[in-house]
């Protein structure tokens, strides 16, 4: 409990701590040994998903008292949850929450591509036309708020105990910054990695433009639930490092700018994406010769 009251107390200062930890740790790794080359301005994509980031942030900070945490609190004072009613040894409930919340986030994530007006607040995530560690930051705040309702509602059916709830919420400001991360790691590494987290390369399949390659690779913090349920791919067809990134419609530098990611779900999507899993033969170099063609 003093561990729990001591992350409790130091919360904010924690949580912002990592996430410009790992950030800057990310940042130098991928000045060091990048996977693949920018296409566009560092300048313009970061300041603008720092921006978009910093309105998500501030939204979070408004919507604090119904933090996950506060409602995994009020579950353990109230009884509330599965894990409450029909008790669980600690030792076993603390792995127990952090696999069914992140299997939770799975879902959403599933659902996020499934359901057409889910899709349009989420494909602003997948508007980025680069993949780096600023992608990570790059999310409408639409999708912040529902994601953040689910997680809710999961924390009061189940009951989980303050540090496990505590310790996934840390792990995912860490690993939504590592596994967006634009970095070439060794192969052997990277392959047994995968098995126990979900990595860069695991996760830049689903930045594919390709919508076979899209609609993989679905998996938050853990791997397992995309081998499991049939949804993950090993790489796509192109190679990690010739690949193209983004979404067919929204393909020009306009797209990058603070108002357009805002504004982007009302916005209609009209080229269809792009269905054949041999359309990944569109490498990088196609798409440089064909946006400067003409």
């Amino acid at each position: 409990m003093a561990l729990e009251t001591l992350l409790l107390d130091y919360d904010a200062a924690i949580r912002i701590g990592l996430l410009l930890g790992i950030f800057t740790v990310m940042a130098l790794r991928e000045a060091v040994a990048p996977l693949r080359p920018p296409r566009i301005s560092k300048a313009i994509r970061w300041s603008n998903n720092m921006a978009l980031a910093a309105v998500n942030v501030a939204l979070v900070r408004v919507l604090s008292p119904l933090a996950a945490v506060g409602v995994a609190f009020y579950a353990a004072e109230h009884g509330a949850g599965l894990l409450n009613i029909f008790p669980v040894p600690y030792a076993v409930a603390i792995p127990l929450s952090f696999l069914a919340l992140d299997l939770s986030v799975y879902f959403l994530h599933l659902l996020f591509h499934a359901a057409p007006v889910l899709w349009r607040v989420h494909r602003v995530h997948h508007t980025d036309i680069d993949f780096d560690v600023s992608t990570g930051l790059r999310f409408h705040p639409v999708q912040i708020v529902l994601a953040a309702i689910v997680k809710l509602a999961t924390v009061l059916l189940l009951g989980p105990p303050l540090l496990a709830v505590i310790t996934f919420e840390l792990a995912s400001t860490a690993i939504t910054l590592f596994n967006h991360g634009n970095m070439r790691m060794p192969a052997w590494l990277e392959q047994a990695l995968r098995w126990i987290v979900v990595t860069s390369d695991m996760h830049l399949v689903h930045h594919s433009i390709v919508t076979a390659e899209t609609d993989s690779n679905f998996g938050f913090i853990l791997p397992w639930w995309d081998r499991l349920f049939g949804t993950y791919r090993a790489g796509p067809v192109a190679g990690h490092a010739r690949m193209v990134v983004g979404i067919e419609s929204f393909r020009t530098e306009r797209e990058l700018w603070l108002d357009r990611p805002m504004l982007n779900p009302l916005l209609r999507e009209p080229a269809a994406r792009l269905r054949s899993v041999s359309a990944s033969r569109i490498t990088m170099e196609d798409e440089h010769e064909q946006r400067f063609a003409g």
